[in-house]
């Protein structure tokens, strides 16, 4: 192996990591900018990112450039990324920090003077030879050589990136939980990487006399490729700064974002710097040889990314696999309102094909009034319908109707020139809808062929009004569930540093939060008995430990005292009635909790759906910790007012 063979090769891999390093910071900053920007950390490590990707990329620049004049200017504007590194790394620390609860004036002072220093010395680099003085450029690598006052700078770098790390080690020092100390020791091992790489040691005059250009290349090799690993170790710990979603989103997110990015652009890179070197062997043209290379390249890796995307969430989602495969597939399962009404609309035309009738509609109820959901024919003809009918006279009409599961043509209750048929729960019977066929001039006389078809269809409509109610209410609990997730997500990503309470309390701000809603709910499901009345987190509560001398210190009485009396004070004021809006909230509490009714029984008194009593009684139950949280107050306040006086 001849040394310019060796020679070539290794500059070949510095050009391609330096690239790979360019792509990775760049990406980095691109990637933290838009998902976490909000964060000081994720600020400061942008900063960061920024100034080492600009070292890079004058690397990959004057790797190509010929003429000293050149290479000179180059070198010298790359010291806008030199001279600011060190003081990115000091807001980093200072950044990171601040986030233990671990804040400090003179150390904000530090920062914005490190900054302050970074732009004196790029001046004098750009526009002086105090720095740096004159250009040694040769086969594979081009250096400035150093000026008189050159290691003041080395000072200010190796003193301010080392002030760095020791704040790291303190945030690492003061953090509690063992996967925040986890993260810092990565930091702690990761953090130097960038700004060793970006330091420009060939300015050093020792390095390039005692080292071999072979030797410089290797270790710059060696450097390059964990300066890249490092960056991606930091950027990895830096995505969970301040971010309120579960860590197994943020690393799908951060790794695939790795792979369909970063990766496939430096493979790109590889193949573009490579086919120079293939071009005498194929016999094609450069340019011919480089589009088709680098359009299959992008294709083929994302074919193989996603080939590969089960098994890479498998190895991020280790723990919860199954669960995770579940969620995974519930875009798939769940239908929206549009696909739902598309299935019923197909099927109503189906059925007025089979049946050859002009006109169709399907009604459903929404509250205690009808609606057309779906029409087959003139719209005027269902809307005619409607208003000439009542959901009570409806119903008595067709409570007959179909005693059986199959479909009779006695089955069919003429109305206003149209046949009817009731559209029933296939769970628990429960009215979902009316199917109206037009064109009723005489009775019904379909043949056992055409009864059996239809009742295909009406099998399938009824399936789909079920899902219809059932979504409902899926997506009524998960938008009621939106504001508990968050919360969850917060205390879960929120870490616990030295010096802060571990203690939780019921203050005021607490009462608004999950954790009183949640024990709300709870005890009122346990109402008349049960461990989650009386072993209820509510018993913490001052208005509640009052209760227990006036119960004879029966925890469940107490709690069960203090909620009755919560929900009697959003009775409203007048004579009871269970269809004005401003009793719902009474009456679902009431009949719900206090009185045990079923759902069932509950929404048809109140002339509600059971998806819309779902989310009135999340409203309620609201409601309730609402009015409980204001009876803590004050009865703090009262208290507090006794002891005074």
């Amino acid at each position: 192996m001849s040394a310019d063979w060796v020679s070539s090769l290794l500059a070949f891999g510095n050009q391609i990591l330096s690239a790979a390093n360019v792509i990775i910071g760049f990406s980095l900053f691109a990637y933290i900018l838009a998902h976490n920007f909000r964060s000081a950390v994720a600020q400061a490590f942008c900063a960061l990112m920024a100034f080492v990707t600009v070292v890079y990329l004058v690397d990959i620049g004057v790797a190509n450039i010929e003429t000293p004049v050149a290479v000179t200017l180059w070198l010298r504007l790359q010291w806008f990324g030199i001279a600011f590194v060190p003081a990115a790394y000091f807001h980093f620390s200072d950044a990171l920090l601040r986030t233990t609860g671990a804040t400090s004036r003179l150390r904000r002072v530090g920062v914005v003077a490190t900054y302050l220093l970074g732009a004196a010395f790029f001046i004098l680099a750009l526009s002086t030879d105090l720095l740096v003085d004159g250009l040694n450029h040769q086969e594979h690598f081009a250096h400035l050589l150093a000026g008189p006052y050159f290691w003041i700078f080395a000072l200010y770098y190796v003193l301010t990136s080392v002030s760095g790390w020791f704040n790291i080690r303190r945030a690492r020092a003061r953090c509690l939980n063992s996967t925040s100390r986890r993260r810092m020791s990565y930091l702690m091992i990761a953090f130097a990487a960038p700004g060793i790489g970006a330091f420009p040691y060939l300015v050093v005059p020792s390095t390039a006399t005692y080292l071999s250009p072979n030797m410089i290349s290797a270790l710059n090799l060696c450097a390059n490729l964990g300066i890249a690993l490092m960056t991606i170790v930091i950027a990895y710990i830096v995505a969970y700064q301040g971010v309120l979603l579960p860590d197994r989103v943020i690393k799908h997110s951060l790794i695939h974002y790795l792979l369909r990015g970063p990766l496939v652009a430096i493979l790109v890179i590889v193949v573009m710097l490579a086919i120079p070197k293939v071009e005498p062997i194929l016999g094609l043209p450069r340019d011919a040889v480089l589009v088709v290379a680098v359009a299959g390249m992008v294709v083929v890796l994302q074919v193989l990314i996603n080939l590969a995307k089960p098994a890479i969430d498998r190895l991020i989602y280790r723990a919860d696999r199954d669960e995770v495969t579940w969620i995974q597939s519930l875009d798939r399962r769940l239908l929206t309102s549009t696909d739902l009404e598309q299935l019923l609309e197909n099927t109503l035309i189906a059925v007025c094909d089979l049946l050859r009738v002009p006109s169709g509609f399907i009604l459903t109820m929404q509250g205690s009034a009808l609606s057309v959901q779906v029409f087959c024919g003139p719209k005027e003809a269902a809307m005619h319908f409607l208003a000439k009918t009542s959901l009570p006279n409806l119903l008595q009409a067709l409570q007959n109707s179909r005693p059986e599961d199959l479909i009779h043509n006695q089955d069919f209750v003429p109305a206003d020139g149209h046949w009817l048929l009731p559209l029933r729960s296939r769970r628990d019977g429960s009215p979902l809808g009316i199917l109206g066929l037009g064109g009723a001039a005489q009775g019904p006389s379909f043949t056992e062929e055409e009864l059996g078809a239809l009742y295909g269809w009406v099998v399938r409509a009824e399936l789909a009004l079920e899902d219809m109610r059932l979504q409902r209410q899926i997506f009524a609990l998960l938008q009621g569930l939106g504001s508990q997730w968050d919360q969850l997500q917060e205390w879960r990503s929120t870490p616990q540093y030295v010096g802060e309470s571990t203690l939780q309390r019921w203050d005021a701000t607490a009462l608004h939060s999950l954790s009183l809603v949640q024990a709300v709910k709870d005890a009122l499901g346990h109402f008349w008995g049960g461990p989650k009345l009386s072993q209820s987190p509510l018993l913490s509560l001052q208005v509640v430990r009052e209760k227990l001398d006036e119960y004879d210190n029966v925890p469940a009485k107490a709690v069960r005292a203090v909620l009755r009396e919560a929900i009697e004070r959003l009775r409203p004021s007048g004579e009871r009635s269970m269809t004005a809006s401003e009793w719902t909230v009474y009456n679902i509490l009431e009949l719900k909790f206090i009185q045990g009714q079923r759902i069932r029984d509950i929404a048809h008194r109140l002339a509600m759906s059971e998806s819309d009593f779902y989310r009135k009684q999340r409203i309620a139950i609201e409601q309730v910790a609402e009015t409980l949280a204001q009876m803590e107050r004050a009865t703090v306040q009262r208290s507090s007012a006794d002891k005074h006086t």
